[in-house]
């Protein structure tokens, strides 16, 4: 689970609503900075939601039984959802071709 106070990552500009790109990344430790512009890597384009279930789905072996007892869902709901994800995993791929 996320914590509470922390920022989330923002995937789509405010004033355009195109997708952001990475073009400063900064090390908290020793306050060095790497600059450029970089795409985002596919998992990071899921919304949260999303990326806690593939993190949930990694930890429990890729188990959909398993994910529908944790989650509390039937089977096929807990499939579908998987589904879903790998769909928009595809689309985002074809679309940085």
């Amino acid at each position: 689970m996320p914590v509470v106070n922390e920022k989330k990552l923002p995937l789509f500009c405010p004033s355009c609503q195109s997708k952001l790109k990475v073009k400063k990344l900064v090390c908290a430790q020793c306050d060095t900075e790497v600059e450029g512009l970089y795409s985002m890597p596919p998992l990071a384009s899921l919304n949260n939601d999303e990326q806690t279930f593939v993190m949930e789905f990694i930890k429990s072996s890729g188990s959909l039984k398993d994910m529908a007892t944790f989650m509390g869902l039937s089977y096929p709901t807990v499939r579908n959802h998987l589904d879903e994800i790998i769909s928009k995993l595809t689309k985002l791929e074809q679309q940085k071709k």
